[in-house]
């Protein structure tokens, strides 16, 4: 019966703390309990090995405690699998700051209800930055790296490697790795 803790942010640069102090607060610690904890992005679930370990850890009796739902999973259906591994194995889910506890029905609802709408806003989220990036590109923005060489250096660049300059050279005039020399040829 141990309360056991999963705490996630999505980047390096972001802190655990405020996770781990809620989760501790929550008994999520020794002797009964533990607290898995991870940087990584959410929308990847096979590289979230703390997430994976954590779910294997559960046992019978325990219940698994988080801070929000979207620090579990970023689409309802992976949120549902999850929820329903946890059910049979026969482990609760506690969410503490939308107050959610599955061992109970209104907590079930609730459950089910907000995973739909943190989806729903990630789509919008998602649709809005796609959008965003199309008229900037109908703008006349360019996304990606900028051109390592001119025109004018990419055609002397090739008529060089014609004329039998070895790679190496090509490499250490123009500032490239052997890829981006070979990639440029290859245009």
């Amino acid at each position: 019966m141990a309360k056991i803790g999963y705490a996630r942010v999505s980047s390096t640069g972001q802190s655990l703390e405020i996770q781990l102090s809620k989760l501790t607060a929550y008994g999520c610690t020794e002797p009964d309990g533990e607290i898995f904890q991870e940087k990584k992005s959410g929308t990847n679930t096979d590289n979230r090995l703390e997430l994976q370990a954590c779910l294997r850890h559960v046992r019978k009796g325990d219940t698994l405690v988080i801070t929000k739902l979207d620090r579990l999973a970023r689409s309802t259906l992976h949120l549902t699998q999850i929820a329903e591994d946890l059910r049979v194995k026969g482990v609760e889910l506690v969410v503490l700051d939308q107050n959610i506890d599955t061992s109970t029905p209104t907590g079930k609802l609730l459950f089910n209800m907000l995973g739909s709408i943190a989806e729903f806003e990630n789509d919008i989220r998602r649709e809005r930055q796609s959008d965003g990036v199309a008229k900037a590109r109908d703008n006349g923005v360019k996304f990606g790296a900028k051109a390592k060489l001119s025109d004018k250096q990419l055609s002397e660049m090739k008529q060089k490697r014609a004329d039998g300059v070895l790679i190496k050279d090509i490499m250490s005039e123009y500032g490239l790795s052997k890829a981006s020399v070979y990639r440029l040829l290859a245009e």
